[in-house]
């Protein structure tokens, strides 16, 4: 394919748009074009039941995983790529001659041992000192039980390690996870049946984590590393615990001779004792050692020598012993020397070896890649480098790198190997950032380096300044473009240790734009893990300051991502909207009718968000409260009642997820309306039914006084027509209300005219045809209830014949005019009605959004 004519395959493009045809150039021309800018690499995952799509521009993205694209139970992986991911487990080899493998000195017994107890399914922590060969027995154990278990021998490192890191790193060697990253829930049930020798050295917890470890993983046998500073495991946990010693002053010798490879002169063994006696028998003390016997051999074999005695005359040989004699012998190193060699073995190194230790104390340790040191060091055979640290003993393997071993930092420290740290720190960050970024590297590759570039990021992200007109923070730069890759990689851990440094640099470097990103994705790292409330908190800042910032791609991202949060946290936040802004579900108040009693409901009991406007508590119902109650619209949509019980989190976490697309915000007004009812329907039967005794003025009066003549007029006071508005209506009259408890009278306040008010229990209502009370219910009212007195007789007590009277009687009934007198107070001190008429017109009112209140009819 000519590169200068891009085919319809290459970068999306498809046959129907047209293809334009540059003019050729020479090569030398086209690396001095401007290139087009590289697409941002989005990578997609299902993380549980999510599906995430890392995007390293605008945020990442989160959304429900589709039920077809959800993936199965993992499988295991074939044996060709179970060999590649065991020797990726182990450090690389350093470029260069091999280096001679030690053997093991005195450990035959200690590795007998653990053998034997692994062998038998059984557990153990092997407990030493910092250069005591604990890890060197570990490899040669793990050797010895590769055919011991099922699933083989998993090797992991405990070095800043958590326990779910140290599960899903188990999960990730045995079974095959490409594009899914599973639940904590579904890694415990899968883990559970691996059947392995696990051998994980450098472990950082104990107690209650270690013991949640081992039992996730009932079925596999750990061989456990550490040191005597990690808490020690539980009492009542299977575990054996083993104690490595140093070795002893024979043993040492012989490690010693092992390392220069020939046989030590009496001064060389003196001097050997002296240093077991200030190490205890540290084997890394005389590994070191060794070294510098190494180095000072060939000082003796030099460039010196060969002036002396010529090109063709033979030099000492190496083998051969000392002689104190020889002009040209190297003194022995002082004790101090040897118990401390880093700067001694460092200064007889060459240039590009120092300057990897430079780096290495920069990076708190760590020692880069052999493949980033010819840029970080500057010299194409920079590489080469990492076999002469190895050969001295200055670095020792953790996990699949190499860090400096115990005590070297410290010394290197002190022979001024830290000047200049932050510079060179910067510098790794720098080349961190354009390697990862690039599109050409992996998130694997990344994910791979992550502890180095972590420790770039931790050396400069405190010392973050604002950078000038034009800068960039370095560390701010490295955050944002690792943490996708982290992401990608699913080494989550590492993802979250970077969004954490990245929040800190952009905070103290006035970076709104990264401040507000980091802040996103925390949010999204916290919903994949569960932790609703948390990525609610991360989200709203991130949406907070990219509305400020009118970021309009990245608020709908946060917006998407807080909805998601909502509705898997099954309430609305208070007020019943989001921080963007947007009406939350549950903050919805349409009430649908329902059947009387309403139908069982599966939601949980609580957290249904805020009630809509217009609904009232059955509390507030209760106490008389203000508050009028919902209007439901007319659409007939079933509503579920409150179903009393608790739940725990689980289960309404259970019940919410499988009636997602039901109405829950139906729960509140069923409860609330159907209370109010309840209530409206007893205070109206006490009304109607109360106890009348005989001292009571309404016992003298009655329910319906019949019609006397007023002493004013001469007429009937029940003849009197009403006045004002609907009142002049020929044939309207004025129905008095029952007496309160204070003896005065009331008057409805019903507006609606006689013959379209609801019925009330008076059992008169209107006169029919006969002369009897004829009541007139409406659609939307109860049937009227009869009086106590009915209830005895069996039938309804007639009115009186009206008989006019000149003598005027003064009555509280209010009289024809312009203007109608308020009418009095209808309830008593408790906040109840005082008559059955009053409390019937206010419930046969129709409310203003149709229906009847409570949505139910009685």
């Amino acid at each position: 394919m000519d590169p200068n004519s891009r085919g319809p395959e290459e970068y999306g493009h498809d046959d129907a748009q047209p293809q334009s045809r540059r003019p050729a150039r020479d090569a030398l021309t086209q690396d001095f074009d401007r290139h087009a800018p590289a697409l941002a690499r989005t990578v997609q995952l299902v993380s549980g039941d999510l599906l995430l799509t890392v995007n390293p521009v605008d945020g990442s993205e989160i959304e429900n995983c589709p039920p077809g694209e959800l993936p199965g139970r993992p499988a295991k992986h074939a044996p060709a790529e179970r060999a590649a991911l065991d020797r990726a487990a182990l450090p690389p080899v350093p470029p260069g001659p091999s280096l001679p493998r030690l053997p093991l000195i005195q450990r035959d017994e200690e590795r007998d041992r653990l053998v034997r107890l692994l062998a038998r399914g059984r557990s153990v922590r092997l407990t030493g000192a910092p250069g005591s060969g604990r890890t060197t027995l570990l490899d040669a154990v793990a050797e010895d039980c590769a055919d011991l278990a099922p699933d083989g021998v998993v090797r992991l490192s405990g070095f800043r390690r958590t326990v779910d890191d140290l599960l899903y790193e188990l999960f990730a060697a045995v079974y095959s996870t490409s594009g899914f990253r599973p639940a904590r829930e579904q890694v415990a049930d899968v883990v559970r049946d691996i059947g392995a020798v696990v051998v994980l050295d450098d472990l950082e917890f104990g107690g209650v984590a270690l013991d949640e470890l081992l039992d996730a993983t009932p079925e596999c046998a750990f061989l456990i590393g550490a040191t005597p500073g990690i808490p020690l495991p539980s009492s009542d946990a299977p575990l054996e615990e083993i104690v490595l010693g140093g070795l002893d002053r024979a043993g040492s010798e012989q490690l010693l001779e092992r390392v220069v490879g020939r046989a030590l002169t009496e001064d060389e063994s003196n001097w050997a004792g002296d240093l077991w006696f200030e190490s205890e028998g540290l084997p890394l003390r005389f590994t070191q050692a060794g070294a510098l016997l190494r180095q000072r051999d060939r000082q003796r074999a030099g460039e010196d020598a060969v002036d002396e005695f010529g090109v063709f005359q033979e030099a000492p040989s190496v083998d051969a012993p000392y002689d104190a004699s020889d002009e040209y012998d190297v003194p022995l190193p002082s004790l101090a020397e040897g118990a401390a060699p880093a700067a001694l073995l460092a200064s007889r190194l060459g240039a590009s070896a120092r300057e990897t230790l430079r780096f290495a104390v920069a990076l708190g340790g760590e020692i880069p890649h052999q493949a980033h040191l010819p840029a970080l060091v500057g010299d194409t055979h920079a590489d080469a480098a990492l076999g002469e640290l190895v050969g001295c003993a200055l670095v020792t393997p953790v996990g699949a790198r190499y860090r400096l071993a115990a005590g070297v930092r410290t010394q290197l420290e002190a022979a001024g190997y830290a000047d200049d740290a932050g510079t060179r720190a910067e510098a790794a960050a720098q080349h961190y950032a354009w390697w990862a970024g690039h599109p050409s590297v992996t998130p694997e590759r990344v994910s791979a380096e992550a502890d180095a570039v972590l420790a770039a990021l931790t050396a400069l992200a405190p010392a973050t300044t604002p950078p000038g007109e034009g800068e960039e923070s370095a560390a701010v730069v490295l955050a944002r473009q690792a943490a996708p890759a982290f992401a990608a990689g699913r080494s989550w851990s590492a993802w979250e240790r970077a969004l954490r440094a990245g929040a800190e640099a952009a905070a103290l470097a006035d970076e709104t734009a990264e401040l507000a990103y980091f802040h996103h994705e925390l949010g999204v790292l916290a919903l994949c893990s569960g932790q609703l409330e948390r990525a609610r908190a991360e989200l709203e800042a991130s949406i907070g300051l990219r509305n400020v910032l009118a970021d309009k791609r990245g608020t709908v991202a946060g917006r998407r991502a807080l909805a998601l949060v909502t509705d898997r946290s099954g309430a609305a936040p208070p007020g019943g909207r989001t921080a963007a802004g947007e009406e939350a579900p549950a903050s919805r108040h349409e009430e649908p009718a329902a059947p009387s009693g309403g139908v069982p409901s599966a939601y949980p009991p609580v957290g249904f968000g805020v009630a809509g406007p217009g609904a009232t508590t059955g509390a507030a119902a209760a106490t008389g409260g203000g508050g009028s109650a919902p209007h439901p619209p007319a659409h007939d949509s079933t509503l579920v009642t409150h179903r009393p019980g608790g739940a725990s989190p689980a289960e309404r976490f259970a019940a919410l997820r499988s009636l997602v697309g039901a109405a829950r915000r139906n729960l509140i007004a069923t409860g609330s309306g159907a209370l109010l009812v309840a209530v409206l329907g007893t205070v109206v039967t006490l009304g109607a039914t109360s106890d009348r005794k005989d001292d009571t003025p309404a016992e003298r009066v009655g329910v319906n006084p019949s019609a006397s003549a007023g002493v004013d007029d001469g007429g009937l006071v029940a003849d009197r027509p009403k006045t004002g508005g609907d009142r002049d209506a020929p044939g309207a009259v004025s129905e008095p209300t029952d007496p309160g408890l204070d003896g005065t009278y009331g008057t409805s306040d019903d507006p609606t005219p006689t013959d379209s008010a609801g019925p009330s229990d008076d059992p008169s209502g209107t006169d029919g045809p006969t002369g009897k009370p004829t009541p007139t219910p409406t659609k939307s009212s109860p049937k009227p209830t009869p009086t106590e007195s009915e209830e005895e007789s069996g039938s309804p007590t007639p009115t009186p014949t009206p008989t006019p009277t000149p003598t005027p009687t003064p009555t509280p009934t209010p009289t024809g005019g312009s203007e109608d007198p308020p009418p009095p107070d209808d309830t008593n001190s408790a906040g109840a009605p005082t008559s059955g008429r009053a409390v019937e017109s206010t419930a046969a009112a129709p409310a203003p959004g149709g229906g009847s209140p409570g949505g139910t009819s009685a």
